[in-house]
């Protein structure tokens, strides 16, 4: 009996869906938990290549996997900022 690379191909790309998945919950650098989520994201749009929906798998590559985690990683960026103990009013001045 044996199994059909189709079907074996979908599993290891639906486990990797599940590591990127648990990586990104468990990691403690944010950056590598939005990096191992949009892997998560790409071995999804792959899966939806495999069963035959390329129109879905397009979207999720585009919006899932590259644009989400450009803008998560764009946000951390602009949060993070330097350290600086002093305050700062909005435009970035020290009061």
């Amino acid at each position: 009996m044996s199994i059909p690379v189709l079907t074996l191909l979908t599993a290891v790309l639906c486990a990797g869906i599940l590591i990127g998945g648990l990586l990104a919950v468990m990691l403690d650098n944010i950056v590598s938990a939005v990096i191992s989520a949009g892997l998560s994201s790409l071995f999804a749009s792959v899966v939806y290549v495999v069963l035959a929906a390329p129109d879905v798998a397009m979207t999720e590559a585009s919006i899932g996997s590259g644009l989400t985690t450009m803008i998560f990683l764009y946000a951390i960026r602009k949060t993070q900022g330097n350290n600086n103990t002093g305050k700062n009013d909005v435009a970035g001045k020290k009061q």
